[in-house]
């Protein structure tokens, strides 16, 4: 280790912040997924394995519960936290954690309304069981020492959520200038990045599906924030000002889906002849211009919305998938689209979708990646994928390991590697190839929902209670 560990302590001070180094040791890492929403380092000497002892630079305890991922501008971190005095339920392992205690209950002859009650009492957490605060927390990339904390609410929460979700899910945003941290019931606050708050913007508390909370975080693009808010009444995309939060527009969406919420960050699709605001909703993807009016959309999606969109040169990827028998599609898309350009009934293509695999099917949480022309694709109960990027066609399908079945953290890649960070904080190391080939398991022993952010030649991975600064030890 290169240093002794951090204790993230809720400081106040202010600190200058340092320009962005332009030689390659130090990136930018703004937002959910990084900079181009598709997580591939480039350093050559990023880290291959870790522990809660090798290869750490520094490790700092975060308070609190929160699965917002890291970002970075500079020599700064920030992310986001939900504290209480009392006790907030833990997370759950997997997707399929509630169908034995299901079966327990049926099994004592319970009424269906009687097992619904008794199973969302254990898996939800309502506002009336908990009294929380909401930060933005900033801490130093070199050290992982606390340069300032800002409490942003407290009280009861506006709203329930899923143990497997919390109440600081959604991942701030960041152009160097200014951070953008949305708790979507809570509201739109921004900082400059001394912590000074340049403005906050309330948004109407909306009801999500069975209270199971929010997460879809922020885009920055210009002087414009976007904020994507698919919930069980009244839907919406909008924009505001960067600098003072005024609303530029507002675009209501609907859906015929059954469920209306969604968690999917919208993702800014620059194609070299315009740009668009592309969200993966219930049931639709649907892709907006810079003035909120739908250019086009994408029907027969999965009606579960968690995973973002992303680009890969001229082709845009959107993938679709549910924990039931719904729709679970993955497909790439060509720029240029107008109005309906899903195929039609039992195609593959259309004129705007270059194709649409609905046999080897999209995820449910996490989103895929694409490394050295290759589609990587980590299912939540532990299957990896690879398929070709131009046509679809799967090239191997494999199960991770034995008793790796529970991912949530969107994958990353670099140096020939994909990593795969599963909910109990095991990191799966894969090689990128023609055929599966599981290299290694670097274990840190603690919940792991987050997705990670790689910083020139660091990896940040945020644990349940801890943020890690994994690096290569000098000499290594």
């Amino acid at each position: 280790m290169r240093s002794g560990p951090a204790l993230l302590v809720l400081a106040l001070a202010a600190l200058p912040v340092a320009a962005a180094a332009q030689d390659g040791d130090t990136a930018n890492w703004p937002r959910f997924r990084g900079p181009v929403s598709n997580p591939v380092g480039t350093h050559p000497d990023l880290p291959t394995r870790w522990s809660t002892t090798e290869n750490v630079e520094w490790v700092a305890e975060v308070p609190g519960v929160g699965w917002s991922s890291p970002i970075v501008w500079g020599n700064r971190v920030f992310l986001t936290t939900a504290t209480s005095a009392g006790p907030m339920k833990g997370p759950s392992l997997g997707t399929d954690f509630s169908n034995d205690y299901i079966a327990e209950l049926q099994a004592q002859g319970l009424p269906p309304e009687e097992v619904n009650r008794r199973l969302y009492a254990r898996d939800r957490e309502m506002p009336d069981e908990v009294e929380i605060a909401l930060h933005l927390l900033c801490l130093d990339l070199e050290s992982g020492e606390a340069l300032w904390t800002r409490e942003i609410y407290r009280g009861r929460p506006l709203g329930g959520r899923h143990r497997k979700n919390s109440y600081a899910s959604e991942t701030p945003v960041t152009d160097g200038e200014v951070v953008v941290a949305y708790f979507t019931h809570h509201g739109l606050f921004a900082f400059d990045l001394d912590g000074n708050a340049l403005w906050t913007r309330e948004v109407e508390v909306r009801p999500t599906v069975r209270d199971f909370g929010t997460g879809a975080s922020p885009a920055l693009h210009g002087d414009r924030v976007y904020v994507l808010n698919d919930n069980e009444e009244d839907g919406f995309l909008a924009a505001f000002d960067r600098r003072t939060g005024e609303p530029v527009w507002w675009t209501y969406r609907s859906f015929e889906a059954r469920r209306r919420t969604g968690w999917s960050t919208p993702f800014l699709w620059e194609t070299g002849t315009r740009s668009e605001i592309v969200t993966s909703g219930p049931g639709l993807v649907i892709s907006y211009g810079l003035d909120g009016t739908e250019l086009w959309r994408l029907g027969r999606m999965g009606g579960s919305p968690i995973q973002s969109p992303f680009a890969w040169e001229d082709l845009l990827f959107v993938n679709s998938g549910a924990s039931g028998g719904d729709q679970r599609p993955l497909v790439a898309i060509r720029p240029g689209g107008l109005g309906d350009i899903t195929p039609a009934e039992g195609r593959t293509e259309s004129e705007h979708v270059a194709w649409y695999e609905r046999i080897a099917g999209g995820t449910y949480l996490p989103t895929p990646l694409i490394l050295d022309g290759a589609l990587y694709v980590l299912y939540s109960r532990g299957i990896f994928s690879r398929h070709d990027v131009e046509t679809g066609e799967r090239v191997y399908r494999s199960r991770i390991a034995p008793g790796a079945a529970a991912f949530t953290a969107s994958p990353w890649a670099y140096n020939g590697r994909i990593f795969a960070l599963g909910e109990e904080g095991d990191t799966y190391v894969i090689e990128a190839g023609e055929s599966y080939n599981l290299l290694g398991v670097n274990r840190l022993d603690d919940w792991a929902l987050a997705s990670p952010a790689i910083v020139g030649d660091r990896l940040l991975i945020r644990t349940r209670s801890h943020l890690y600064s994994i690096r290569e030890a000098a000499g290594n």
